[in-house]
Order: C-alpha cells, then structure tokens, then sequence
C-alpha cells in the first residue's frame, strides 16, 4: 500500500475559518473542539471581527478568508466551514478557492430542511442580525424560493452587548437562553406554520437541544451540518 503525501498534518477532518472574538465558545459551539469526536484544526483571520463582517460588510475580509481556506488545505483538512454563519455571503468564491468541500454558513440547510417539511410548513431561520442579512446571503448558500421566516437577536441585551458589539467578553448563559428562548417563542407565535429551525448564528448552537426540548420542533444548527459534512469527508473504513 503507498501512503501519498504532500500534506503537514493527518487525519484533520475540519478546519474552520475563525473571526477574531473572545467571549465564550461553550460546548456545542464550533469553536469549542470538544464538540465533535474529530479532529479539528482553526485559522483565525486577525482583525475579521463580527461588526466587520456583519454590520460593515468588510470587502476587504475576502482575501483572507481565501487564504485562510487555502492555508487549512494545504495543513491536510477534509472539509472547511467558518465560525458565523454570517460567511454565507462568501461561499461560492471561498469553495471556488479550494479542493475539499466548504460549508461557511448553517444556512446552507435551509433548502434541505424546507424540502423535509409539508407543503405549507416554513423554515423558521434565527441569526445574529436579521437587519443585516440580505438576498446576497441567502443567494450565497442557495436559497431561492423556500418559505421562511426570519427572527435576529439583535434587539436582545446581552446579545448586542457581547456578541455583537463585544463591549465585555463574560455571558449570563441563563439570561442568554431567556433571550434566544423569547425570540424563538414569538417567531412561532406569530408563525404557527414554522415546521423545522435552523440557527443561522453559531453562538446559539449549545442551545439546539433545550430549543428542541422546549418548542418541539426540529432544530438544525452549524454543529449538525458539521457532523453531516464530516461523515462524507471523511468516511472511515469499519
């Protein structure tokens, strides 16, 4: 059997590109490797800051994702995603850039997800800034004609104060809940015809299960697509 080469590290499944933030990563977040049970190898872009990406739209933060991308292919991964869901504006020129396949936003399940639901059923989509998110971002990752519904937390606290704004880097994980958990309920009040949810913002992943638990809906997230992409990327021998 010939081993081939040509790369620095082996058995990497997944590399993420990482923006620049320091508030915690718990459990389930995709920056917290001791979520999945794969190796995983970060590049973080110094100065890709979320306000950056998300309020400013930075154009000048593509080139570094592409080399950042390029840079974790290189290191040996499988397959790359980012850490906001936000990079969906950069999908196509980010997988246009490497060989392995690319996910940079949760958001590229909402086709699939609609596709699970009823004819009259719609997707109902939380992120980190709906007034942020345009038609770029949804073309970016495919979504076309799917019905849906989108809530932002933008209007919640603690959220802008630490995510958002990053005016402290320390989270009340409880009131954190209490503000995902409130926009999720009034989505559904207001929406009794949502099927199925998919968390745009990875900072929400850690709470997909108590989402799930509490509304009794299907929850999606990037932590979930992860597990998926990483199971066709890397399949193992039995």
């Amino acid at each position: 059997m010939i081993l081939k080469g040509g790369i620095n590290y082996y058995g990497m499944t997944l590399g993420v590109i990482s923006l620049e933030s320091y508030f915690p990563k718990p459990d389930g977040h995709i920056k917290h490797p001791a979520s999945f049970d794969f190796p995983i190898m970060y590049h973080t872009v110094k100065g890709a800051t979320i306000d950056r990406l998300i309020g400013e739209r930075d154009p000048e933060l593509l080139k570094p994702f592409i080399e950042a991308a390029q840079q974790l292919e290189r290191e040996g991964v499988k397959a790359i995603t980012g850490s906001c869901g936000f990079l969906a504006l950069h999908q196509k020129e980010i997988a246009d850039a490497v060989n392995v396949p690319v996910f940079m936003s949760s958001l590229i399940q909402v086709p699939l997800v609609s596709r699970f639901l009823k004819r009259d059923q719609k997707v109902g989509v939380v992120v980190a800034n709906s007034d942020a998110l345009t038609e770029d971002h949804l073309k970016g990752v495919g979504i076309a004609d799917e019905p849906i519904v989108v809530a932002g937390m933008q209007h919640q606290k603690q959220f802008a104060e630490v995510i958002l704004r990053g005016d402290t880097n320390d989270l009340d994980m409880d009131l954190f809940y209490e503000e995902l958990s409130g926009v999720v309920g009034n989505m559904l009040e207001e929406n009794p015809d949502v099927g199925a949810i998919v968390l745009e913002c990875t900072d929400l992943s850690t709470f997909a299960p108590k989402l799930q638990k509490q509304f009794g809906l299907p929850i999606y997230d990037l932590t979930s697509l992860t597990r998926m992409v990483a199971a066709g990327a890397d399949r193992q021998i039995a």
